[in-house]
């Protein structure tokens, strides 16, 4: 089973990264299929592992030129400050109610990976995005993942260039995953061995796709397999919990 686990996390890694989304919002169904509590044992780790991949993403979008600092530092601050609130009410709301926003998340997020949307270099509305960066931190503190999964879509709306969208994306998710892992602590359940190995292979997953992602591949496509992916996953996990 770590095996499985070990080897699903890289690829899950390596995919997010190169979409600068971080890896928790595919790692919480992913690790819910081998781990049974959410709240104690899938959600801390799935918010440790989304800091980390997050900040190896975002070095690798740095790496190749696509990291605006000016826009990531604001938006990491306001991610930082909102997503611990998301966390806290997580510990008193029932886990089902949790999967069921996870699961309307996830459709809009698919609807706007896959819907195409004009870019606007030098015009992007980066005040939008920045004022709906604080309630999409707390809808990603409630469900346990870092706020990169709407955030990213958000800042394509806004008309940032893909790539550069998800370097700002990465770096500003860092911060806050780390933050709403906070709440977690006291009551988390952690297995050592398994969250070094996993660690391990979401570092070098996201930094690989980063670095990848920012040089060579064009983003489409790979957005839509990511909403595909998430959504099915997702799908499966909720239809499991009520079978």
């Amino acid at each position: 089973m770590t095996a499985v686990m070990v080897a699903g996390l890289f690829v899950l890694s390596f995919v997010s990264g190169m979409l600068g989304l971080g890896v928790a919002f595919a790692a919480v169904p992913f690790l819910a299929l081998f781990l049974p509590d959410l709240v104690h044992q899938v959600q801390p780790l799935s918010l440790l592992l989304n800091g980390l991949t997050a900040l190896f993403a975002a070095l690798g979008f740095w790496r190749g030129g696509h990291l605006d600092w000016s826009r990531a530092i604001p938006l990491a601050v306001v991610t930082t400050l909102f997503a611990p609130l998301g966390a806290l009410a997580a510990q008193r709301v029932d886990p089902l109610l949790i999967w069921a926003v996870y699961l309307g998340a996830v459709i809009y997020l698919a609807y706007r990976l896959f819907r195409p949307v004009r870019e606007r270099p030098g015009e992007e509305d980066f005040r939008t995005a920045l004022v709906l960066a604080a309630p999409i931190s707390v809808l990603s503190g409630l469900l346990g993942v870092g706020p990169g999964f709407l955030l990213m879509p958000t800042l394509v709306i806004a008309g940032f260039p893909t790539k550069r969208a998800a370097g700002i994306n990465a770096f500003a998710v860092t911060p806050p995953s780390f933050s709403a892992l906070i709440p977690h602590l006291p009551t988390a359940v952690w297995d050592p061995s398994l969250t070094v190995a996993l660690l391990a292979v979401g570092a070098v997953g996201a930094f690989g796709g980063a670095t990848l992602s920012s040089r060579v591949v064009p983003a489409l496509r790979l957005k839509q397999l990511f909403g595909v992916l998430i959504v099915v996953m997702t799908a499966y996990k909720i239809a499991a919990a009520f079978a």
